[in-house]
C-alpha cells in the first residue's frame, strides 16, 4: 500500500507537471507572431508633360545692316530680330517700326528706308503690319528677295536707292537683253555703279 509520503510525492509531481504544462501552452501563445498584412500604396498620378515651345525662324531685311533668317525664342519681338540682325542700317525709317510687336514663325520683318516712305505713318504711330508682313507678292520669292528677273518697276522702286527711273531702266535692259543671270549683272544697267548696287544686293536675287 501507498503511505502517506508517497502520496504526498505523487500529488506534487502531479501538481508541479500541470503547472509546466499551463505554463508551456501560455508561452506557446505568447510567441506566436501576429499575421502580417502587406498594404499596397496609394496610386500616383503622374501629371502630364508641358510641351516646350521651339525657337522660332523669322526673316529680317530692308534697312538693317545683316539682313538674313535668324533664329530666335518663341516670345521673341520685333526689337530682338532687329539686335539679330545688327540694327538698323543708315537711312531705316525708324519711326514707323513698331519695337514691342510680338513675332511668329515664319514672319519677315521688314525694315523700310526713309526715302521709299510715302504714305506710311508719321512718327509715333505703330502700324504692324507695314513692320511685319509676308511679302510673297509678284517678284518676291520665299526669301522675301526681289526676282530682278519678274518684278515689275512699282517693286524695283522699293529698293534703296532705285527710284522709278532707274527701275524703268532695269527693265528695259531685261526687254532688251534678256533675264539676269547673275546679281552683278544689274550694273551694266545705266545709272547703277558698284556703290547702288552694294545698297540692294542683299534684297535681290535672280532665283525664283
Amino acid at each position: 500500500m501507498i503511505n502517506q509520503k508517497q502520496l504526498i510525492n505523487v500529488l506534487i509531481g502531479v501538481f508541479v507537471g500541470t503547472i509546466f504544462g499551463v505554463s508551456g501552452m501560455v508561452l506557446r501563445r505568447q510567441v506566436q507572431p501576429a499575421p502580417i498584412q502587406i498594404i499596397p500604396p496609394d496610386p500616383t498620378v503622374t501629371p502630364a508633360p508641358t510641351p516646350t515651345l521651339g525657337p522660332i525662324q523669322v526673316y529680317v531685311n530692308g534697312a538693317v545692316a545683316n539682313p538674313d533668317i535668324y533664329e530666335l525664342p518663341p516670345d521673341s519681338i520685333v526689337e530682338a530680330a532687329i539686335e539679330m540682325a545688327g540694327g538698323f542700317s543708315d537711312g531705316a525709317n525708324t519711326a514707323v517700326i513698331n519695337l514691342a510687336q510680338p513675332l511668329a514663325d515664319g514672319v519677315q520683318v521688314f525694315i523700310p528706308f526713309e526715302e521709299k516712305d510715302t504714305g506710311l505713318p508719321h512718327a509715333g504711330v505703330n502700324e504692324p503690319d507695314i513692320v511685319v508682313e509676308s511679302r510673297m507678292g509678284s517678284g518676291l520669292n520665299f526669301g522675301g528677295l526681289i526676282n530682278i528677273n519678274t518684278a515689275d518697276i512699282a517693286l524695283l522702286d522699293t529698293l534703296p536707292g532705285i527710284g522709278p527711273s532707274t527701275a524703268q531702266k532695269i527693265v528695259d535692259y531685261r526687254d532688251a537683253n534678256g533675264s539676269f543671270s547673275s546679281l552683278e549683272e544689274l550694273m551694266n544697267v545705266s545709272g547703277i555703279g558698284e556703290a547702288k548696287f552694294n545698297q540692294v544686293k542683299d534684297a535681290i536675287t535672280v532665283e525664283e
